[in-house]
Parts: C-alpha cells; sequence; structure tokens
C-alpha cells in the first residue's frame, strides 16, 4: 500500500518535516514491513514553471518535419526575473523550439528551463538546434514523469487550471508531495487504506486521528432507489455471497471534465493510473476509505440489478475487454440483459462510463471474502477491488462509500444527486470476544496493567466492557480478524510496543532438545562427512524395476510398493523402498560430468506399506476429527523408516607425483557400514551374503547380534553398472539404521583401558574354502575367553602347500589381563583353547 503523505497529513498528525523514511520508521513499530520510497523529486528538479506562449512561428525543415519557434513568457509582465543561471533570460521570455502542434499561442504550459532535470537525467540546458538557441522545453506529461501521453505537451487549461506565469508547475502538479509504501499482510485488510493506515499511524506515535468516514454526512437511511434484489441461491459454506448494496444515482454529470492535479496527483503516487473523472473518482475513494465501489452509466442498464451466482457456460465481457465464461460458483451483478459485472471483481464492457455518460448509477457493496477470492483465482483477474474485498471490508462503510462519491461527482462532475436511494442487506453480528484478565500477560510474556488493556483495546475501535474474570470485548467492524482472545493478546502487544517485550531465552524444561533418534542421526551424517563421504538428497521417486531390484535381496521375490497417483512420470512412478536407485543416478550424472572419484552418501526414508494402506473415508473439513479416526489415519501411513546408503567410485584420493591412489573396493563400503555402527555404540555382525542388486561373490551381510539383518555392503552387480552407465567394480552400501537405533544402548561405556602390555601371537588354520572367515573368527574369539582383547584375520592364502579345496586363514590374537601381566604360557593356553572350538566345528588343522 502506497501512502501519500499530504493525503495522510489530512487524517493524522504528521508533522510538516516528516519525510516518507520517517512515516515507515513509525509504522513499524505497530507491525508493518517498509517497501519503498516514491518520490518525484528523486528524478525531477526545477526550475520547473508556468509559461504563458506568445508567439509560435511555424518553420518547415529540410528533413521534413514543421518545428515551433516559440517565444514564451515565464515571469509576468512587469516583473523580473528571480532565477538565475546560464541560458536563463532575464527579460522573463525564453526562445525554445517545440516539435508539438496541440497548443496556440496565450496557451498556458509547464516549462522546464535551463538547469532543471527530467526523469532519466536528462537535464536541461539552452542549446542551438534548428537555427535557433533553444533555451529550455515546453514539457509532455510523459516528459515530466506523471503519465504516459507523449503526443503533445501540457496544455493547464485542459486540466482546469489557469495559474499565474512563474507558477512553480511542480508543487502546482504535486510534485514535491512523496508516499511510503508499506507491506500489508493478508490479515489487515483495513490497512489497504488511507482511513486505515492514518489510523494506524495515530496508534504508533499517540497522536489524534480523524476518521474520514466521519466527515461525509450520509443519509441514515435510503429508500425509493434503483431496483436491486440480492439472489444468492448457492452460498459458499452457507455464507452469502452478497449481504448489502447500496445504490446512489447522479444525474448530469458531464465525464469528460478532467480530473483535479490534486487528485491525479495523488492516484499516480499510490500507484493508481489516471482514466477518467468518474474513474479516478471511484478509485480515490477505495484508496481513501478502503470501500471498493463502481460507477455504471445508468442509461446503460436495463431493468432492476440481481445478485446472484453465475449459471454453466455464461459469459462476461469485463473491462479489460476480454470474454470470460463464468463459473457456478461465480457472483455476478445482472440486469435484464445479463451479466455486467463479477462482483467484486471487475465491472462489464457494456455498462462501463464513457466520455458521454451523462448519468451515473453509484455502486458500494459488501461481498464475502471467499467467494471472490475464488472468482480472482479462476479467473486469474487480480484488482484493486478483489484485493481488499478477498481480505475483508468494513459493512458499515459501504453507504459512506457512496455517499463520499456522490459528493464528489457532484462537487468535480458538476452533477445533481437523487435523494432517493437503495440500501439492501442485513448487518452482520457484531464479534463479542471474553479475554480473560491475565491472558494476554500469560501469553505475551508482560505484565499489562488494566489501563494498558483497555486502552489499547479502545484505541483499536473496540468496545470494552469489564467482568468479573477479565473484560468482554466487541471488534470493531473493520477488523474481521479479531476473532479470539489470542488475537486479542497480539493487538495488546502490538499497540503497547513490541519492544516493550523482554528479549530472554527461555529455559528448556529437562528432558527436552533434540530425540534421542535425532541426536543419533546427527552423529552419524557427522562421522561420515567427516571421513570424507559427500552427503547429497536424491528423489523419493523410483521405477518399480528399481524398486523390485533393490529393496528386496531374493531375485523374483515380491517387494510391494507404494503407487503415485500423479507422478512425474512412469519412470518415477513408485516410493522408494531402497535409497540407493536415487544415489546411483546422482553418481551416474556426476561422472558424466566428470567427476570420476566419488564417495557420496544420503540419509532418508524409505516407504514400506503394510496390509493396510490408508482409509475408506476422508474426514470433513471444518471439523477435529475424533481420537479413533486419527488413529485410523495413523494406521494407514506406512512405515518409514531411516536408511543411509553409499555409493563409492573410482579411487581414495587424487593421483598425485609422489602418490598413487587405490581404487575403492568391497571392503571400504564394509568399513563405511562398520563406522555407522561403531558411532552407534552397535556391534555389527560382518558375513557372505547375497543380494541381486550386488556382485555374488563379492557382498556382505550386515546383520546384529541377534541375527536380524539391518543391510548389505560391497560390489555392485557388473549388468547394474553396466545398465547404468557406471565405471566397474563401483561399490555400494545401505543399512536399516533405525534398527542400529533401536539396537544400541541408552548410554555407550567406554571400555576400562589395562595398564598391563599385550601379548600376541598368530595363529594360520586350514579349512575348507566355503567355510566363510568370520564363522573361525567367531570361533576363535569364543574359545579363547576373557582373555582375549581382539582378534583380526591378517591374511588367506591358497596355493601350493595347501589341499585343494582348502584355503589358509592368518589371524592375529591380541590378550591382555586387567590385573596382571601375562606369561607366554598363559597367552598359548587361551590360544590352544581358541583353536580347539575351531577344530571342533570346522576341521580346522593349523598349518
Amino acid at each position: 500500500m502506497r501512502i501519500p503523505l499530504s493525503w495522510l497529513r489530512e487524517f493524522a498528525q504528521v508533522p510538516a518535516d516528516a519525510t516518507a523514511e520517517d512515516v515507515m520508521a513509525d509504522l513499524v513499530k505497530v507491525g508493518f514491513e517498509e517497501e519503498e520510497v516514491h518520490r518525484p523529486t528523486d528524478e525531477l528538479r526545477g526550475p520547473i514553471v508556468v509559461g504563458q506562449v506568445l508567439s509560435l512561428v511555424k518553420e518547415p525543415q529540410t528533413n521534413g518535419k514543421t518545428i515551433n519557434w516559440c517565444q514564451v513568457r515565464v515571469v509576468p509582465e512587469g516583473q523580473e526575473q528571480t532565477l538565475t543561471g546560464k541560458g536563463i533570460d532575464p527579460s522573463g521570455v525564453q526562445g525554445i523550439i517545440c516539435g508539438a502542434h496541440n497548443f496556440v499561442e496565450g496557451d498556458k504550459v509547464v516549462v522546464t528551463l535551463p538547469g532543471a532535470v527530467l526523469p532519466g537525467n536528462f537535464q536541461i540546458s539552452a542549446r542551438k538546434t534548428y537555427g535557433h538557441l533553444s533555451a529550455g522545453m515546453i514539457a509532455s506529461v510523459r516528459e515530466l514523469g506523471i503519465g504516459d501521453d507523449h503526443d503533445g505537451i501540457l496544455v493547464l487549461s485542459r486540466i482546469g487550471l489557469d495559474p499565474e506565469i512563474g507558477t512553480d508547475a511542480m508543487e502546482l502538479l504535486g510534485l514535491y508531495d512523496q508516499a511510503a509504501e508499506i507491506n500489508v499482510t493478508p490479515d489487515r485488510g483495513y490497512a489497504f487504506s488511507i482511513r486505515g493506515v492514518a489510523r494506524e499511524y495515530a496508534h504508533a506515535t499517540g497522536t489524534t486521528f480523524v476518521d474520514p468516514a466521519s466527515r461525509v454526512s450520509a443519509p441514515a437511511s435510503l429508500q425509493g432507489g434503483y431496483g436491486v434484489k440480492i439472489n444468492d441461491d448457492a452460498p459458499i459454506y452457507g455464507k452469502p455471497g452478497c449481504d448489502r448494496f447500496v445504490a446512489r444515482t447522479v444525474r448530469g454529470v458531464d465525464a469528460s471534465r478532467p480530473t483535479p492535479p490534486w487528485m491525479s496527483a495523488r492516484l499516480r503516487l499510490a500507484g493508481v493510473r489516471s482514466i477518467s473523472l468518474p474513474v479516478d473518482i471511484s478509485n480515490y475513494v477505495m484508496l481513501e476509505l478502503g470501500q471498493p465501489n463502481h460507477c455504471y452509466d445508468l442509461d446503460k442498464l436495463s431493468g432492476d440489478i440481481v445478485v446472484r451466482r453465475a449459471v454453466a457456460g455464461e459469459k462476461i465481457t469485463t473491462l479489460d475487454d476480454k470474454e470470460r465464461t463464468l463459473d457456478v460458483e461465480d457472483l455476478l451483478i445482472t440486469d435484464d440483459s445479463g451479466a455486467i459485472g463479477i462482483a467484486g471483481v471487475m465491472g462489464g464492457a457494456h455498462t462501463e462510463v464513457s466520455d458521454s455518460t451523462t448519468n451515473i448509477l453509484v455502486e458500494a457493496a459488501h461481498f464475502d471474502e471467499v467467494s471472490i477470492a475464488r472468482s480472482r483465482r479462476r479467473h486469474k483477474l487480480p484488482s484493486e477491488a478483489s484485493k481488499r474485498f478477498e481480505r475483508g471490508v468494513d459493512w458499515h462503510v459501504a453507504n459512506i462509500a457512496a455517499q463520499r462519491v456522490v459528493d464528489l461527482l457532484v462537487e468535480l462532475a458538476g452533477g445533481t444527486a437523487d435523494e432517493a436511494g437503495t440500501d439492501v442487506g442485513t448487518a452482520p453480528d457484531a464479534v463479542t470476544i471474553e479475554l480473560p484478565a491475565e491472558f494476554a500477560s500469560a501469553r505475551i510474556g508482560i505484565d499489562f496493567t488494566d489501563e494498558q488493556i483497555t486502552t489499547s483495546l479502545v484505541d483499536l475501535g473496540a468496545v470494552v466492557e469489564k467482568t468479573a474474570s477479565g473484560y468482554r470485548v466487541t471488534a470493531p467492524s473493520w477488523r474481521n480478524d479479531l476473532e479470539t482472545k489470542e488475537d486479542l493478546s497480539e493487538e495488546i502487544a502490538r499497540l503497547v510496543g513490541y519492544d516493550n517485550i523482554p528479549s530472554t531465552l527461555p529455559v528448556a524444561p529437562p528432558g527436552r532438545g533434540l530425540s534421542r533418534s535425532q541426536q543419533q542421526k546427527r552423529r552419524v551424517v557427522q562421522a561420515l562427512a567427516d571421513a570424507g563421504l559427500t552427503e547429497v538428497l536424491s528423489y523419493p521417486f523410483v521405477s518399480k524395476a528399481a524398486n523390485d531390484t533393490f529393496g528386496v535381496a531374493a531375485e523374483g521375490a515380491a517387494r510391494p510398493a507404494l503407487k503415485l497417483a500423479n507422478p512425474i512420470s512412469e519412470e518415477q512412478g513408485y516410493l522408494r523402498t531402497s535409497i540407493l536407485p536415487g544415489l546411483i543416478e546422482v553418481a551416474r550424472r556426476n561422472h558424466s560430468r566428470g567427476f570420476r572419484d566419488l564417495a557420496l552418501y544420503e540419509a532418508g526414508s524409505v516407504f514400506l506399506p503394510g496390509e493396510k494402506l490408508g482409509t475408506d473415508s476422508i474426514p470433513p473439513l471444518g471439523v477435529k476429527p475424533a481420537d479413533e479416526v486419527l488413529d485410523a489415519l495413523y494406521d494407514g501411513v506406512p512405515y518409514q523408516p531411516l536408511h543411509i546408503a553409499a555409493v563409492l567410485t573410482g579411487h581414495d584420493s587424487p593421483a598425485a607425483a609422489t602418490h598413487t591412489p587405490r581404487a575403492w573396493d568391497w571392503a571400504d563400503a564394509v568399513d563405511v557400514a562398520r563406522l555407522i555402527a561403531d558411532v552407534l555404540g552397535v556391534e555389527l555382525v560382518v558375513s557372505q551374503g547375497s543380494h541381486q542388486a550386488f556382485h555374488p561373490g563379492r557382498a556382505a551381510r550386515l546383520a546384529l547380534r541377534t541375527g536380524d539383518v539391518v543391510g548389505y555392503a560391497g560390489e555392485l552387480h557388473p549388468k547394474l553398472l553396466a545398465a547404468h552407465d557406471m565405471p566397474a567394480r563401483s561399490v555400494a552400501l545401505e543399512v536399516n539404521v533405525e534398527a542400529l537405533f533401536e539396537a544400541a544402548a541408552d548410554v555407550i561405556v567406554a571400555k576400562h583401558i589395562s595398564g598391563f602390555p599385550v601379548a600376541t601371537q598368530d595363529v594360520a588354520l586350514v579349512v575348507p574354502q566355503d567355510v566363510p572367515a568370520d564363522q573361525v573368527l567367531s570361533a576363535l574369539r569364543e574359545g579363547a575367553g576373557v582373555l582375549l582383547e581382539d582378534v583380526s584375520l591378517f591374511d588367506v592364502y591358497v596355493g601350493p602347500g595347501i589341499e585343494d579345496g582348502k584355503k589358509s586363514l592368518a589371524f592375529g590374537l591380541r590378550f591382555r589381563a586387567d590385573d596382571r601381566t601375562l606369561t607366554a604360557d598363559e597367552a598359548s593356553e587361551a590360544r590352544a583353547a581358541a583353536v580347539a572350538v575351531a577344530t571342533e566345528r570346522f576341521g580346522a588343522v593349523q598349518r
């Protein structure tokens, strides 16, 4: 909303020296946001004065043009020129070349003298042209930046002005005024008017406010006017689309009269283009009072006006000369000829006011916010009227706005108002709110006094009644956003001053903050980033084939998945049951762009539907569902566990002169999975696994000690890599970290570090080739007993010296006691016990 300061000063006590910046700074105190300053003098500087054309000589040129060599008086005859500067003639008469031909000798015009600057940094100076020294310029409205007309110069008599020669034209045309632009939030539609902003300025500064509506003398009742019927047979949500319609008649107007400069200047600063006197008056009243209104050419109306819903397929040509097909929800203004306007949005072209109009019917109505908003969106037809109606307009100001339009038509257009008028509709019930005495203080955190609460609410325009428990507040008619005690608390805080609210950090109650799972997730993703992996995000939408391949280990096994009702494409028609398809696509895209060495990971949800999905029906709007209905809704939501997946391609580091990078392999994928488990304090059991998306012999099964499988890691299947144009030997992993969260201990207790030395012994065992190394390692750990601190596999050998069908596994065992230094015999005895278990289970033989 743009607020011309001269207009604001009529209704609020704005200091004479206040700038637009000062006004915006004050309005910020009551919750408005600063937008922009509009000041013509930022681009326009004088001397710019009123001049009179003394003589005009037409001189044809060789280029085919005819120019006017003019003598223009810019100082009253008999007075001296007080302006000085290069090119300003002391005689008060300037010689000026002008190419326009829409003026004659004796016309008073706007003259920009040497030294003036026009918009676009166009500097005026005396210069020789067409054989003359032209010292100035006779200006058009476009050159002055006050309109779009560039066909001819501005002749002041044509806009109703006959000023004295030498008058400051910038003051005459209102160009010293300035406007402050603020952002108005949707809940404060009353501020889309000078009336509303002036009231808020008074709140912000503690000064007095004069309601512009109080200056209009409107009849207490209207009868005998133009026939109007409200017939809404299909109200939206049961609320009539129109609940008040005021119509007034003015006859004998001269619609061709020019709009007064003071009005056009204010409209221009407010961001509204001047069109014609009746339309400008309508817009002026809308901006002043916040009540949209409309002027009809009375002689083009046929029969009574009926406010009704549209008939399917009905059409209307609106004021923008576009034919629109109407919807049955559209609220219309109609007469016997059909639709003559989309209510609250835009009028129809058939009854438009023109220069030949002599009789005008003025409409000021009140429409339902939802109905207007839907029509505006449906037809993509934003207007100043709809912007106000869909945010709420004061029901009680309609007759005042109509009277204000009538008064201005009589004053400026020479019309005569009919005493009869029309005012139909039913006033809405006043909104009464119970406000407990301590509610606002508890809500805001300030101990408001009774005087602060009462004064703030009364300043709003509310009626406040003291009760035993607090206050009974009747909201003002222009504040349709005030409905609850929370709304009133916000208004009290706003008017007392946001700056009075103490800035204190609340103390978090015990047990608040991040949840356990949130803390665990943060630790894991940070650990992966610290390890050098890069986090990415991929689409959760995949194909059915991707879900079938990655979502289940066994080839051909069924994988239920959620099908999207409106997918982006058929290739992305399902919600993912695995993160790997999207992550592989990210890796493939990066690889195609030249990034060969990648270590990517993603933490996100997968979607695993159960037997029940959704509900039979959707709960109705406007009513909170019962607990059992909510439970049924939640039961139908698919299980969405958190997974973490990673893809590693290329090498672990960049090549350098003294460094040969190592290619990622399946062991790196397993190590990333182990890192995730270690961060959470969970023991991960890694064993030979099988998954259709992984290489048949280079895949690891990841499980908990309970045997529950939580993921897979290893080298991706060669056929899959080829199909996705990925580098050979790329590796990946995916882990159900939500299962790890549940398995993790609430508190991770650090192990005691013994101060006694470690005893190390190695053992090489020959076992059948089909025996997994991790099972042999588990047998050694079990047999070694409590003295074993760690056991690890460091070599696998197949070849000469080993029987066919067998392999040699070499393990390093570390023994340590908490209370003594172990002897060699104790360590050897523990090692022998470990070998005995491996021999018993797998027939292991020491090499």
